[in-house]
């Protein structure tokens, strides 16, 4: 058992080390000033995935709405997570549009609608994705494998590569998670974006 363990640390350290590539770090870097930004403007961003890939999406948005590592004001993050609106649209209609259908309600421009999925071959995500458009709200999302039918299709993207497994992958869009809204805390809240903002501030007030 230890043999099959040290190689399960191995693969994990590997999912790990993806996050080293300059692909992954310009990613991280759009990714939190394009979220920063949209909470700057007044918007939200609303997070979606299906089964692990859900579990990350309220992570993501629990960190966000409470805490992370900066004691500062609840940043507006949805996690497309309701039971009661899941199994309303999935009798009504079907899985395949209980993300749209949350999408079209929450989503104004220049919100984000973020989509997790490993495979991305989610057609629930890319209705979304595709609803996302139509609302004018830009688009992230953190794929996996090959990226599937929804590659290709939203502002921003990154694909994890070179991984069999659903677990490797989502272990990598999590540490992205979590360095984006570490980022995130950095552009919002530190002491220079504070200054920044009180600079900003005085100088509307004396025009």
């Amino acid at each position: 058992m230890k043999k099959d363990i040290n190689l399960a640390v191995e693969s994990a350290i590997q999912a790990v080390n993806f996050l080293k590539q300059e692909k992954s770090i310009t990613f991280i870097e759009s990714a939190a000033l394009m979220i920063a930004n949209s909470f700057k403007n007044g918007n939200k961003i609303v997070i979606a995935g299906n089964g692990g890939s859900l579990c990350d999406a309220m992570h993501f948005a629990e960190e966000l709405t409470g805490y992370f590592r900066e004691k500062r004001k609840a940043l507006p993050a949805i996690a497309l997570s309701e039971p009661g609106h899941m199994s309303c649209v999935s009798n009504d209609k079907g899985f395949d549009f209980v993300f749209s259908r949350a999408a079209e309600a929450y989503l104004k421009p220049d919100d984000i609608f973020i989509s997790l999925t490993t495979s991305g071959n989610s057609k629930n995500l890319l209705n979304a994705i595709n609803v996302a458009q139509e609302k004018k709200a830009k688009t992230i999302t953190f794929l996996g494998k090959t990226g599937g039918f929804i590659k290709g299709l939203s502002d921003l993207e990154i694909i994890i590569e070179g991984f069999k497994t659903s677990d490797r992958i989502q272990e990598a869009h999590m540490a992205m998670i979590h360095i984006i809204i570490e980022m995130v805390e950095k552009l919002l809240f530190s002491p220079i974006a504070l200054l920044k903002k009180l600079q900003n501030k005085a100088l509307k007030l004396s025009e």
